[in-house]
């Protein structure tokens, strides 16, 4: 099984929200439609921006907490390093 640390956003340079999941699809599409109650229904935060698979759920659990740690600016760098222009890279991983 793969799990997923994923980062959404509310707008370029918006509020963030990191995640893990073992249904990165599922998961979004929750958050998109307001079906996900708490802090990304509450602030509007509906566009994948980032994504990276894991193989074990450890691992992933990990990487969600050190990346949550991090200074904002360092979780920019992350989103900017694979997706300059903030697209929303849901109709990525629906296809």
């Amino acid at each position: 099984m793969t799990y997923w640390v994923y980062i959404l956003a509310s707008k370029p340079g918006g509020t963030l929200y990191i995640g893990v999941t073992n249904n990165l699809v599922r998961r979004v599409y929750e958050h998109r439609e307001g079906l996900a109650d708490g802090f990304t229904k509450k602030y509007g935060i509906k566009t994948l921006v980032y994504f990276e698979p894991h193989d074990a759920i450890a691992t992933a659990l990990q990487r969600e907490k050190n990346i949550k740690h991090w200074s904002r600016e360092w979780k920019i760098d992350l989103i900017i390093a694979s997706n300059p222009d903030w697209r929303d890279l849901y109709e990525d991983i629906v296809r």
